[in-house]
């Protein structure tokens, strides 16, 4: 492996969260949730339909979002390989695959989806973000997003950043975070000039670090929307920040995103920046699991 390169191999890894010692992330196009820790690397479930985005639920439980049947599902973390129970059904919430998704510390989540089918160079239908709450309810929180994709919770929880990664330019929308998860007050973050943001990670400054796939970059954008970093790295899908100081930067790459391509080359690679602000603090749901 390459000094900055801690794990190699997959297909195509995404929805990489850190928590307690171990980076938690999806390797979409082998159908795999995977956790890393200390050099080892351990399958904690298979989800036939892509898994995407990951959360937790409660410290005992991890949530991903299954793309094609557009339904999130449970992960025991204290039974690993056993199968995945049904969470929530997002079928008649998401007009189209299920995308990244983020848990509050109520362990409520935040689900995104593609809006359609359409690839990149037409024009995308807008999708809604969903909100599946801790009993498996699910309601819509925000409309007319343009391909929600990363997300991350700041300023102690109260707004919610969303890339919107086929709006034109691509661009960061911020939503005030209300007492039950509801959103409003959606207003712009930045607008970039050409990049196409994906995966965020947020620090403890309030400083998101955006994926810029097509750029080959990882940007940081400060608590006002002012780029402050540019980090030259290949093919970066998600991010994640944390390790033993909170100043690793967890990277997901993969030289192509073509499922088919994917699956058979196996470029994807997880890598490690470090940088100065370490990560945020706030942190998902610590309760027992239910």
């Amino acid at each position: 492996m390459h000094g900055n390169t801690i794990v190699e191999g997959l297909a195509f890894p995404e929805g990489a969260r850190w928590r307690e010692g171990a980076l938690y992330f999806s390797d979409m196009h082998s159908h795999q949730v995977l956790r890393w820790s200390a050099g080892r690397l351990e399958v904690l479930a298979h989800i036939p339909q892509k898994p995407s985005g990951l959360g937790f639920l409660d410290e005992d439980t991890l949530l991903v979002a299954s793309q094609h049947d557009r339904r999130v599902f449970r992960i025991d973390l204290r039974d690993p390989g056993a199968e995945p129970v049904l969470h929530a059904d997002l079928t008649q919430a998401a007009s189209w695959h299920l995308n990244d998704l983020l848990t509050d510390q109520e362990g409520r989540a935040y689900v995104g989806n593609f809006g359609s089918g359409a690839p990149p160079g037409e024009d995308i239908t807008p999708a809604s973000l969903a909100l599946v709450d801790v009993d498996g309810s699910v309601r819509a929180v925000a409309d007319d997003l343009l391909f929600p994709n990363g997300m991350a919770l700041r300023r102690g929880g109260t707004e919610l950043v969303v890339a919107e990664t086929r709006s034109s330019p691509g661009r960061l929308s911020v939503f005030d975070v209300a007492a039950d998860g509801s959103l409003s007050g959606r207003r712009t973050l930045v607008e970039f000039e050409s990049e196409w943001p994906d995966g965020l990670a947020v620090d403890s400054e309030d400083g998101i670090w955006v994926a810029s796939p097509f750029s080959d970059e990882v940007i940081r954008v400060d608590v006002d929307g002012h780029v402050t970093d540019r980090l030259a790295v290949a093919n970066p899908y998600a991010v994640a920040l944390g390790g033993q100081d909170g100043r690793d930067l967890f990277v997901c790459t993969a030289k192509t995103w073509v499922p088919e391509g994917a699956a058979v080359q196996r470029t994807g690679a997880i890598e490690v920046r470090r940088v100065d602000v370490p990560a945020s603090e706030l942190r998902a749901v610590a309760r027992r699991s239910r």
